[in-house]
């Protein structure tokens, strides 16, 4: 079999692969008003790294937080900017991260002098809520 013929049965796998998979976030563009602080509360709390930083074509800082798999885009607002330039839930709601530990992760968030809040149980998990400085809410969840 030639290696043409090898790489064309390869990349058919791939893709039968592919559309059986289901589809999955990748990440998620936030505009935060300090995107350095953002990065480290997100690498505090979840255990994230930072994966990319780059300026944009208009000078402004891009920060890539998360982990293999996904991750949280962070950039300052374009100018000129207000705060009805992002008002809560129009149209964001919040950020759902699964974590392993909810009680260690609400450690971390109390450490960043943020405050947990709407604790639940309920099937399958658990769950709180918090806020950080630009009134961005991520829910907390743990399936274990």
């Amino acid at each position: 079999m030639s290696t043409l013929h090898q790489l064309l049965l390869a990349d058919r796998r791939i893709a039968a692969e592919a559309a059986t998979r289901e589809a999955r976030v990748e990440h998620i563009n936030l505009t935060v008003s300090d995107p350095e602080r953002t990065s480290v509360m997100l690498q505090a709390i979840f255990g994230w790294r930072e994966r990319w930083r780059g300026l944009e074509p208009d000078g402004r800082l891009g920060l890539h937080v998360g982990g293999a798999g996904s991750y949280v885009a962070l950039y300052p607002p374009r100018p000129p900017a207000t705060a009805e330039t992002w008002p809560k839930s129009r149209p964001f709601n919040h950020l759902g991260v699964e974590v392993r530990d909810l009680s260690a992760t609400e450690d971390r968030v109390k450490a960043q002098g943020l405050r947990p809040y709407a604790h639940a149980s309920y099937d399958p998990g658990q769950r709180f809520y918090f806020e950080d400085w630009d009134g961005i809410e991520y829910e907390v969840v743990s399936y274990d």
